[in-house]
């Protein structure tokens, strides 16, 4: 089978390599469509836990069809459409997954329409959800623009939460209020959020992290689920002494963590959100397995709005 493996040069290339096999406990699944996210360029780098950048593939989600099952996995897995979350790997024809780490595709779904909602829509419920997000509270949602940001802006207005978005252009400020943002923050232009939150979900982290630390209300909560721009700087835990008065809670989240009971109860939210049109995938770009370079490339520069799919073809 074909793979897009990263190279020495840093480039990922398409290559033969062996076809996997499942082993106890895992499925096989024969890949129709991928989901591009900014986690792969960390594993092109080597800054992922668990990649080596050289040598590895790329690719945390993909959605396909089972095709076998390995020791102790369900049979009745065989012939099923699922998302499967991998981590890392899935730039490939073929996959192994675990099995507690699959999840049904809905029979009326394309496998585009899974992986653009995917890990992205997973992330975000979980960010909300660990956030004790309600109804009529203020969220800021920085990165909104992102895979994650679009469909956070989405669950976060369904749940009747006043949504505030931070973005980058006129353009994506325009499409976010259509996706249910109230107020819009174009940093570009030098704006600023000018409000106090209940709750904060970044995506970007990095050296202004502290700062939109300090824009919590009293008893407010923060999720950092991602670090397009790095890591944040000192001055978090100088802020959250500072305020601690205000009693802040700092969350960090990823999907590494979470069990297969509470993946699968996350999925079953996301989907019925789907159904019933509170939340749609926003695809940015479809591309194919061999434009994997390509898609990481838009990825690095933060050009896409919503998410980047490759299908296998």
């Amino acid at each position: 089978m074909r793979a897009a493996v990263v190279q020495t040069s840093g480039e990922v290339r398409l290559v033969d390599v062996p076809e996997p096999t499942p082993g106890p406990g895992q499925v096989l699944v024969e890949v129709e469509a991928i989901g591009a996210g900014y986690v792969d360029v960390m594993v092109r780098r080597g800054e992922y836990p668990g990649s080596t950048g050289p040598g590895s593939v790329p690719g945390a989600e993909v959605a396909g069809r089972v095709q076998a099952v390995g020791p102790g996995a369900p049979g009745d897995l065989v012939g099923q459409r699922v998302l499967a979350i991998l981590g890392v790997g899935g730039y490939a024809e073929q996959v192994v997954a675990d099995a507690g780490r699959v999840l049904p595709v809905p029979r009326d779904a394309d496998a585009a329409e899974a992986v653009a909602l995917g890990v992205n829509a997973l992330v975000a419920e979980h960010a909300l959800r660990r956030a004790g997000t309600t109804a009529g509270e203020r969220v800021l949602i920085r990165g909104a623009g992102g895979g994650i940001g679009v469909l956070t802006t989405q669950i976060a207005h369904a749940r009747g939460a006043e949504v505030t978005a931070v973005t980058s252009s006129p353009a994506r400020g325009k499409r976010l209020r259509e996706l249910g943002a109230a107020r819009i923050v174009d940093r570009t232009s030098g704006a600023a959020p000018d409000q106090t939150y209940d709750v904060v979900v970044d995506t970007v982290a990095g050296p202004d992290t502290g700062s939109y630390l300090e824009l919590l209300r009293d008893n407010g909560r923060y999720v950092l689920c991602g670090a397009a721009a790095g890591a944040p700087t000192e001055d978090v835990l100088a802020t959250l002494v500072r305020d601690f008065h205000k009693s802040p809670t700092l969350l960090a989240f990823s999907l590494n963590s979470v069990t297969p009971e509470e993946l699968s109860r996350s999925w079953q939210e996301v989907t019925a959100l789907w159904q019933q049109g509170l939340l749609s995938p926003v695809l940015h770009r479809s591309l194919t397995l061999s434009d994997a370079e390509q898609a990481l490339e838009l990825l690095e520069r933060g050009a896409p709005f919503g998410k980047v799919v490759m299908l296998r073809r």
